[in-house]
């Protein structure tokens, strides 16, 4: 190999342990919020009041209108969709980057280095998948109750305002 492939091969072996560290965090947070969300399913399937971070959020700030409380809503929702998204490319990268030096072990005749490589870039990729699935459900299914919730909200508020004309005839 000349120098370029060789940087370029090293440079991206240094990334390893950074991705499977994220992919670690990713995974415990997806499992986190999963946990969340089967809760508040309980919750909701037994009948009972379910939290309701909109209303919370209005309450704090009552001089807010709806596409504040739609940013809010976002903002929520945004760890859920980064990891959904992101897990499954950093699972990507993880799985390719053993495979150099497993592929230079099948050369060298090293099945035990190779055993060892594929080991890690399938588990890095079958991470990220399980990652990426529980969130992407999680967020799917809490994206519609926030804008239940929030189509709610904005009907209580349309009740609460006097007619006001939403546009000034000039």
């Amino acid at each position: 190999m000349n120098f370029i492939e060789l940087t370029m091969a090293e440079i991206a072996s240094l990334f390893l342990m950074p991705v499977l560290l994220i992919l670690a965090l990713m995974f415990a947070y997806a499992f986190y919020e999963l946990g969340r969300f089967g809760f508040e399913w309980l919750m909701r399937s037994a009948g009972r009041k379910a939290e309701q971070p909109l209303q919370r959020f209005w309450a704090k700030n009552p001089q807010a209108d709806q596409q504040e409380v739609e940013l809010q809503l976002l903002r929520q929702l945004e760890p859920l969709r980064l990891v959904s998204r992101i897990a499954p490319m950093l699972g990507l990268v993880a799985t390719m980057i053993p495979m150099g030096p497993a592929l230079m072990a099948v050369a060298n005749g090293n099945f035990q280095e190779v055993a060892s490589q594929l080991t890690v870039a399938f588990a890095a990729v079958i991470i990220a998948l399980l990652a990426a699935s529980m969130t992407f459900m999680t967020l799917s299914v809490r994206r519609r109750w926030l804008l239940e919730e929030l189509k709610t909200l904005v009907k209580a508020k349309a009740a609460q305002v006097p007619n006001k004309p939403e546009f000034n005839a000039v």
